[in-house]
């Protein structure tokens, strides 16, 4: 039924009546038990992501239901489906193509958290050492340092072209969303444990390609 209603406002996406390889994590508010019209949970969104995903894919189909959009859901599920992949040792990446509206939350979500990374570290830090601690993919930091021309090419070689000037102003732009940001992800209030898939216990082992 989630898949059914994403579809709605998804075209790109193909539907599979088959969906034990996913996992479904559901976003929702509660109401205040102590108004008149309280009536439990109510849906703001969702995402899923496979078991077992080769391409280390940790988010497969994301969504915010349009009356809840803009008021931070987006990007609390794009951080929850982070601190799940750091809570399993894992890098990931959200599957690809992103609709238009999930390019511009991850790529602001990606180049914060990388930029904050590297005022950290003064500069001195490589793609790989950036990739350990945000989970993100070398491939998504890449892009998110050359959307802010934070990088250069040296013989073949990706080198981080470190301006502290241009990352504070940066963050300081970030900081000014962040005080009105809604809705926000405490990783310290998640309560989790991982439910490792063997793959040859995969609904998909043993299908032919």
């Amino acid at each position: 039924n989630l898949c059914l209603l994403a579809k709605l406002f998804f075209d790109h996406k193909t539907l599979y009546f088959d969906v034990s390889p996913f996992l479904f994590y559901v976003v929702c508010e509660y109401d205040d038990e102590n108004t008149e019209s309280a009536d439990g949970f109510h849906l703001v969104g969702y995402f899923s992501k496979e078991k077992n995903s080769p391409e280390q894919y940790n988010l497969a189909c994301i969504l915010t239901m349009p009356h809840k959009q803009k008021q931070g859901f987006g990007r609390f599920i794009i951080d929850l489906s982070y601190e799940l992949s750091r809570k399993q040792n894992q890098i990931g990446s959200p599957e690809k193509p992103l609709s238009d509206l999930g390019k511009i939350s991850y790529k602001s979500f990606w180049i914060e958290n990388i930029l904050k990374v590297l005022l950290s570290h003064y500069g001195e830090i490589s793609i790989e050492q950036i990739s350990k601690l945000t989970c993100f993919t070398k491939q998504d930091i890449i892009a998110s340092l050359k959307e802010v021309n934070m990088l250069n090419n040296y013989k073949g070689q990706y080198v981080i072209k470190y301006r502290e000037d241009s990352v504070r102003k940066y963050l300081e732009e970030f900081k000014k969303r962040e005080k009105k940001r809604k809705n926000v992800f405490y990783p310290e209030h998640l309560h989790w444990t991982s439910n490792v898939v063997s793959p040859k216990n995969h609904p998909w082992n043993g299908l032919s390609s």
